[in-house]
């Protein structure tokens, strides 16, 4: 306890015990607020400071929600609302203006908005702002490159996981994955083509290389023991079909065979990867296709048939089968079958590619998809919205997978618009926590993503504005995130994070470098600077609060914050350190709310 006292800030014992009040109320607050105060201006703006203020309070009526004239919005309502009535239960009212912005940010961008984004929303007062922030975000290219960067960090994760391409003897080159799908987002590539590439890709995984494919590097290195981990993760990603159950037996819970697992895992049998230069040489590889002979005896690879084993010994034969059925050539000559090329194909025809996207995305936006786990669309898991799913699929596709309108319908449904309020004996039952399914009566709770908090302390303290090229940013970014990654090394390359409100989590923001950084008062430093502007003492505060929580703070949280400043006898840089450490270090500022 003495070490956390000393570092948390160099100041006597008493002035320590006022930062540590504001602490605790914040904590205390969580995510409910207190009454709040008038409000002061941070740029000369007092308008806008005083919108904040506003929203933050303003208890407007529930009445039928918006849906901006986009059919697809007004379906999604109907859908939350049937399931609504049908468990007897009623939703929270709607966000706050400054809640739901500070949401947006967040899920669309992967940051929170900062101080002017914030005011310039809170300043609009036309009835659209909802959904002309939601364009903006997606379509104004001020944006693009953040939108990019978000969603380029998401699917890196989800694909090669956040350890990929950072292991001594890997072939993964992570630049190179994060090139391919930066550059597919930021062009909003259709989510069907992504996949095709995904899939299908052949080439150099290093950018520079003369047949670089960043895409190449999804597969690169789940071709060891037959396929088994591109098998499933194939499957599970962009079909959201678990098969690698079956592997070595029959589906638990379904009516799934061995079979399937294996007549899957034939459409990778003509791949294989090669490392390039040294052994030692990080990244360097080519992902390729080639003829398979088959693994009969002897071998034919005009009918390339594979073999597996049952749980009694058995020897059973396969080729290659999609998941509905569907068959393909069984010859392994890549002149008359690329087998990859075929699956490919069958993948983006498949209304299970529609599905587990939509319920994906949905599952980001709204902290819980319709089945639980996101990825497994099995006949064994029936979703909580069943008709919702499959409509979203459908219309997905309709749209010829343009990934932005989709993200549109959500973040711009009732379902997302609601507070994260529960309101006794209306919508208290619906806890998914407590293993039931959601219903999307409120907002659920969830912690920021490890990415999230690192890009939005760079936008709390400005730093953001002076940051390097993409590849030294994201090289910067993974070293500190690899403090929080543990990988398994199990079959089908599980990780997990430590970033979930451990004690190693809540030291590292209590000390760490990117907290002390964020809280240095030296000269040019965020923090030196808000000291330094001629704006009054009580706007400082308001600015710290509106860069970090996106809000102004209560009248208990102000009095505290004006105790600092009385205690540090005109310090205000110190004051302001105290001041502003306690804000990033609260539950509300990591909670996604």
């Amino acid at each position: 306890m003495k070490r956390m006292q000393s570092n948390v800030r160099r100041v006597p014992c008493g002035r320590t015990l006022v930062a540590a009040g504001l602490f605790l109320t914040l904590s205390g607050v969580g995510l409910a607020q207190n009454e709040s105060r008038p409000s002061a201006s941070a740029n000369s703006s007092t308008a806008d400071s005083k919108e904040v203020k506003a929203e933050t309070t303003r208890k407007p009526s529930f009445s039928a929600a918006p849906s901006y004239g986009i059919a697809q919005i007004q379906k999604i309502n109907e859908e939350v609302r049937r399931v609504w009535v049908d468990n007897q239960i009623a939703p929270s009212p709607p966000a706050s203006d400054v809640e739901w912005c500070r949401r947006v940010y967040l899920d669309v961008i992967g940051r929170i908005p900062s101080v002017d984004e914030l005011r310039a929303f809170v300043a609009s007062r036309d009835s659209d702002r909802k959904a002309k922030l939601v364009n903006k975000l997606l379509t104004d290219e001020a944006y693009t490159d953040e939108y990019a960067r978000n969603w380029t960090t998401i699917w890196t994760n989800i694909l090669i996981g956040r350890n990929g391409g950072l292991d001594n003897n890997t072939m993964i080159n992570r630049e190179g994955m994060q090139k391919y799908l930066r550059d597919s987002f930021a062009r909003n590539k259709p989510y069907d083509r992504m996949v095709y590439e995904l899939v299908t890709a052949t080439g150099g995984t290093a950018p520079g290389a003369e047949d670089f494919n960043g895409a190449t590097n999804f597969l690169v290195m789940k071709l060891d023991e037959n396929a088994a981990q591109a098998t499933a993760m194939t499957a599970k990603i962009f079909l959201g079909l678990q098969v690698q159950c079956t592997q070595c037996h029959n589906h638990p819970f379904n009516d799934w065979k061995q079979q399937k697992f294996w007549e899957f895992n034939a459409f990778f049998r003509q791949t294989r990867s090669q490392r390039l230069g040294m052994r030692r040489e990080m990244g360097n590889a080519k992902l390729m296709n080639q003829d398979f002979p088959g693994e009969g005896t002897p071998a034919n690879p005009a009918e390339a048939i594979i073999y597996y084993e049952e749980r009694n010994g058995e020897l059973r034969s396969s080729f290659p089968v999609f998941v509905d059925g569907t068959e393909i050539s069984r010859s392994g000559y890549l002149s008359e079958c690329d087998r990859r090329t075929e699956l490919g194909k069958l993948i983006v025809s498949s209304p299970y590619m529609d599905k587990v996207m939509a319920n994906r995305m949905w599952q980001h936006f709204l902290g819980y998809g319709f089945t639980k786990p996101v990825d497994d669309l099995g006949p064994h898991n029936n979703p909580s919205h069943p008709a919702l799913l499959d409509y979203l699929g459908e219309q997905f596709r309709y749209v010829s997978h343009d990934l932005k309108e989709l993200i549109k319908w959500i973040t711009l449904s009732e379902a997302y618009s609601l507070s994260s309020r529960i309101v006794k004996t209306k919508n208290d039952k619906d806890d998914p926590l407590l293993g039931e399914q959601p219903k999307f009566s409120h907002f659920y709770l969830r912690q920021m993503r490890a990415e999230e908090l690192y890009e939005s302390l760079l936008v709390a303290t400005e730093a953001h504005k002076t940051r390097g090229t993409f590849e030294e940013v994201e090289r910067q970014k993974a070293d500190w995130l690899r403090q929080f990654t543990i990988a398994f090394g199990t079959d089908e390359g599980d990780e997990a994070t430590t970033f979930n409100g451990t004690i190693p989590q809540a030291l590292m923001l209590f000390n760490g470098d990117l907290i002390k950084k964020a809280t240095d008062v030296s000269n040019g430093s965020f923090l030196h600077r808000v000291a330094a502007s001629n704006i009054k003492p009580e706007a400082k505060i308001d600015y710290l609060f509106n860069a970090a929580l996106s809000r102004d703070p209560t009248k208990d949280e102000f009095k505290i914050a004006n105790a600092l400043l009385v205690a540090r006898k005109g310090d205000g840089a110190a004051a302001l350190q105290d001041i502003f450490w306690a804000v990033l270090n609260s539950n509300e500022f990591i909670i996604q709310h």
